[in-house]
């Protein structure tokens, strides 16, 4: 009986490479975290919003899934969809990564703009991507982006702009960095019409984009774990020659120093989004602000 115990099983079955490569898991049916390494369905975390549901990570998200999963079903409808960069640099290569990351993403460029419903409430809306070369601001994302205040500030409507971004795209120069006056100019105009312009800094928000229309919001609201900054951290410290903090330029850093107003989950957003809509609308029997 003892000799059966260790008695070696001649049954078992070893797999080589090459039927292990037969037996893979298709691409796009598992995701891994980037911070916790834990695999997981994509279906799953699809469900959850991007969202980890091991460590509660947020993950970077494309602009089709955040205006799925924050503007009411069946009212959003893209408007300018049709602006799209040139090379007006005749950059090398300019026009090939263009190419290649519209096929990859299925957008014509790095931002969405539209108009939508939040919880009922009208809105106009853009939503950067970040896996748009890096969700970078050239002339057309800058356009895109005036074009959609211009749009909300001529029908009296509430603006919500979700970033996501490198910064300005180098490729453009210095036409891109003059999309920063020029989206912040609407955005002035927007204001001194008396509407509500809510800043949603998603990860991550650096460069140009941090410098100018995404940190001027009436509210400026991110999501857990979002870098945000303009500089990155090792020129800073190479620059003042000092050790920054651990958490420095993450949304709970920022929310602790005045930078921002609140840091919302996002499972959260568009509850917290539909509120803040609702209590600025005005009340269309008395005329007075909802709040």
């Amino acid at each position: 009986m003892i000799k059966q115990l260790f008695k070696r099983n001649k049954k078992r079955k070893y797999v080589s490479i090459e039927q292990k490569k037969e037996i893979d898991v298709p691409e796009g049916i598992m995701i891994k975290c980037d911070s916790c390494k834990k695999i997981m369905y994509s279906k799953e975390v699809i469900k959850n919003n991007h969202v980890c549901y091991n460590c509660d990570y947020h993950m970077m998200m494309t602009a089709h899934d955040r205006i799925e999963s924050v503007i009411d079903k069946g009212t959003f409808e893209e408007l300018f969809e049709h602006i799209t960069s040139v090379n007006p640099l005749n950059f090398p290569k300019y026009e090939e990564k263009i190419n290649k990351d519209q096929k990859k993403t299925n957008l014509k460029e790095a931002c969405i703009t539209g108009v939508g419903e939040i919880n009922g409430s009208k809105t106009a809306i853009g939503v950067m991507d970040a896996h748009f070369i890096m969700g970078s601001m050239g002339s057309a994302v800058g356009e895109k982006i005036t074009r959609i205040i211009e749009h909300a500030t001529a029908n009296q409507l509430p603006f919500i702009l979700f970033t996501a971004s490198g910064g300005a795209r180098m490729q453009e120069g210095i036409l891109s960095l003059m999309q920063m006056a020029k989206t912040s100019v609407a955005l002035k105009k927007h204001d001194e019409a008396g509407l509500l312009y809510i800043a949603y800094l998603t990860h991550p928000t650096t460069g140009g984009v941090s410098a100018s229309f995404a940190s001027v919001g009436d509210i400026n609201i991110s999501e857990p774990g979002a870098l945000i900054g303009f500089a990155g951290r090792r020129i800073i410290e190479q620059t003042i020659g000092e050790d920054l903090p651990d958490d420095f330029q993450t949304a709970e850093f920022l929310l602790e120093h005045g930078m921002l107003d609140m840091v919302v989950h996002r499972k959260d957003m568009k509850k917290t989004l539909g509120q803040i809509l609702e209590l600025h609308t005005t009340n269309d029997q008395g005329g007075e602000m909802r709040c």
